[in-house]
């Protein structure tokens, strides 16, 4: 029988997988390939998925701060070895075309360059000095060493006492000398790692390596200092087609004022070539807001000639800090301490460059409009409250609406009324023509005490004389009542013409700057105007004044929403306008919480004797009904001669100055009433008259008939 010897073909191989057999392999998250790839593919791909690990790239970016950190080092070195920083700043100065900054910094330049000189020649000679030296510090020393062992000796009566000193000194020395070859091994090794550190340290806080700051971008540059050259080269970008071409002929910008740090932020001030204004400037704000990196809210161009801050032809600029819009408002300083004093102005916010503000009191007057839901009401609160510590303010409210924002306020208050019912309005109008009267007995006291104005010395001195403050909230309502509207507007006015060294204060808010609102008349007088976020120009320059808009205060450019409490405020500062972050005056409604009332009751502690408050002074009461025939006769009391018909309204108002029928009538329009009443009348010289035997006959006759 024949054998088989195995064939190698007969061997058993290994089995081969098969297509189904096989799982896809998932790289990174993505299914790379359904066949076993070969090996030097898998080493690549997992190469990949190792570089992209966040773990990896944390590393290199560390890795990437300390060679930033080397070149930051290596530059300030640089800067501060040679004259490299004045070149720059040298450079600067002359592309904006302020000579007289180019000149200082030439001057500096030659100063450093001095100095420099100074200090290499104190090198070279330093070491030779030290030489020279060091023979007759030695002599010192030992002259020192050796009276003082001869001392020792003598005191211890032992000759050896002699090389005391110089055996401690050897010690010391040798002791030293131990410590240091100890020390010197680790300390020498720690050098490179503390430099390294130092090295990650500088390039961390500089902003990091350059691929991390690329990979960044625009989070990274949003915090760029404003220097004149970044002025320069937003201005380049904006869409101005005159601006461009002026710089495409040259033209570059004088800076009267280079950007310099003024708060939380940087004011500056530049011309602009012919054909271009500072309101086209204002308009392309948004632009050059990106252009700064900043947000829109954040950059503040204005008219510098209006400001009283340069001549025609320059915009001035205030630029903020970025994200410092968006911090809260402190603490109301006087919530828990404190009084104020109406004469110097009572404490109102905090200001965009971050330092608080006084709102004016007396001597002004003020209007806060804007949108609903963005802060009127609480401005108000703020102002209301710094008076009410003010121990000698008397204070009056008048809203109308049924909110309660005043409530806490009452026990302080001289008048409080609230509602939207006739009444509410009546009574405000009576206490505006109470107002007016008490201008022109405040002009005639002070000219009785020979005074110009009411200054806090005599309100103190004189009762009679303490401040007034009147708040009419939501005066839409009153100035645009069909019937006694335009006289609350007329009376408000006059006021406001002839109060300011009475020290009789008024303030108004409302939603809108319509003249049925508002009216524009009284705008006018005003001298402190606050503004939150309106829609239109026409509003913003209704609450702020005509030409406002054009000038570049804007109140449109806040962010409703976002920018709640925060307005732009006229009349508070030497400034054209300010931006305001008002204090907070937090309210609870859930649980009843309301902070003025602490503060209400320490203000109820202080009050001075005699200063009207609990709305103890009763608002005029509200008469319904008057009749013109006993008032005349009242008037005429036993006089028989024949009266003006023009004169009879005057005298009416002064027997009935709450009437309202009364502060508008004519004697034209008190004839017609008389006629109608069956009283005659004559016409004399075509003078219309009143003869008081007419009018007894007709009220006997009225009496007999009833």
């Amino acid at each position: 029988m024949s054998q088989d010897i195995p064939r190698p073909e007969d061997e058993k191989l290994p089995a081969v997988p098969q297509a189904q057999d096989i799982e896809p392999e998932i790289l990174d998250g993505q299914v790379v390939d359904e066949s076993p790839p070969v090996l030097p593919l898998r080493v690549v791909r997992t190469v990949q998925v190792v570089i992209r690990h966040e773990h990896t790239q944390a590393a290199w970016r560390h890795l990437g701060y300390i060679g930033a950190g080397a070149a930051v080092t290596l530059r300030r070195l640089w800067d501060g070895r040679t004259t490299a920083r004045y070149d720059r700043m040298l450079r600067s100065a002359e592309a904006s075309g302020n000579h007289e900054a180019a000149l200082d910094w030439n001057e500096r330049r030659a100063e450093f360059v001095r100095d420099r000189h100074q200090r290499r020649m104190d090198a070279i000679e330093t070491p030779v000095r030290i030489l020279l030296a060091v023979p007759k510090i030695a002599t010192g020393l030992f002259i020192v060493y050796a009276l003082t062992g001869i001392m020792l000796a003598v005191a211890s009566k032992h000759i050896a006492e002699v090389a005391a000193p110089f055996q401690v000194t050897g010690r010391i020395l040798l002791w030293a000398g131990i410590f240091f070859s100890v020390t010197w091994g680790p300390l020498l090794g720690s050098l490179p790692v503390i430099a390294l550190a130092a090295l990650w340290h500088a390039g961390r806080t500089a902003g990091g390596a350059t691929w991390d700051l690329a990979r960044k971008g625009s989070d990274e540059d949003a915090g760029i200092v404003i220097t004149a050259d970044t002025v320069v080269l937003g201005l380049q970008h904006l869409p101005i087609s005159e601006l461009k071409k002026a710089f495409k002929d040259g033209w570059r910008p004088t800076f009267t004022l280079l950007p310099v740090k003024d708060g939380e932020g940087y004011s500056f001030i530049h011309n602009v070539p012919l054909g271009v204004t500072a309101e086209m400037i204002a308009d392309q704000r948004p632009v050059m807001a990106r252009n700064l990196h900043r947000a829109d809210a954040e950059v503040w161009p204005t008219d510098a000639e209006r400001a009283g801050l340069a001549q025609a032809g320059y915009v001035a600029w205030w630029v903020a800090n970025r994200g410092v819009l968006d911090r809260p408002a402190p603490e109301y300083p006087l919530l828990h301490e404190g009084t104020a004093d109406v004469f110097q102005g009572v404490p109102g916010g905090v200001i965009a460059r971050g330092d608080g503000v006084l709102v004016p009191i007396v001597a002004n007057n003020g209007v806060a409009g804007g949108q609903m839901g963005q802060g009127k009401s609480n401005t108000c609160r703020v102002i209301m409250l710094g008076c009410a510590l003010d121990p000698l303010a008397e204070l009056d409210v008048f809203v109308f609406a049924n909110n309660g924002d005043f409530d806490e306020f009452a026990p302080r208050l001289a008048r409080y009324r609230k509602g939207v019912e006739d009444d509410t309005v009546i009574a405000a109008l009576n206490r505006l023509h109470e107002l007016y009267a008490e201008v022109g007995r405040r002009e005639g006291r002070l000219a009785e005490l020979g005074a110009k104005k009411v200054t806090r010395q005599l309100a103190e001195q004189h009762p009679d004389l303490r401040p007034i403050v009147a708040l009419f909230s939501e005066c839409h309502e009153l100035f645009g009542h069909p019937e006694y509207g335009a006289e609350a507007a007329d009376v408000a006015t006059k006021t406001a013409k002839r109060a300011r060294k009475t020290a009789i204060v008024q303030w108004f808010d409302t939603q809108s700057s319509r003249k049925e609102a508002i009216p524009p008349k009284l705008v006018e007088l005003v001298s402190v105007n606050v503004c939150f976020y309106v829609k239109t120009w026409r509003s913003n320059d209704g609450f702020l004044g005509d030409g406002s808009f054009q000038a570049g205060i804007r109140a449109t450019e806040l962010r409703p929403g976002r920018d709640v409490g925060r307005s732009v405020v006229t009349g508070i500062s030497d400034a054209q306008f300010e931006l305001v972050k008002w204090y907070y005056i937090e309210v609870d409604d859930d649980r009843g919480y309301d902070a003025a009332t602490e503060v209400i009751a320490r203000a109820m502690k202080i009050v001075a004797p005699g200063t009207p408050a609990g709305a103890s002074s009763s608002v005029p009461a509200i008469e319904t009904a008057r009749n013109l025939l006993e008032d005349l006769a009242e008037v005429l009391g036993n006089s028989r001669e024949r009266v003006r018909l023009a004169d009879l309204p005057a005298r009416l108002r002064k027997v009935a100055p709450h009437w309202a029928p009364y502060r508008s009538l004519t004697g034209t329009q008190l004839r017609e009433q008389l006629e109608a009443e069956d009283v005659r009348t004559t016409n004399t010289k075509n003078v219309p008259q009143l003869d008081p035997a007419d009018l007894r006959r007709a009220l006997a006759e009225r009496d007999r008939d009833e």
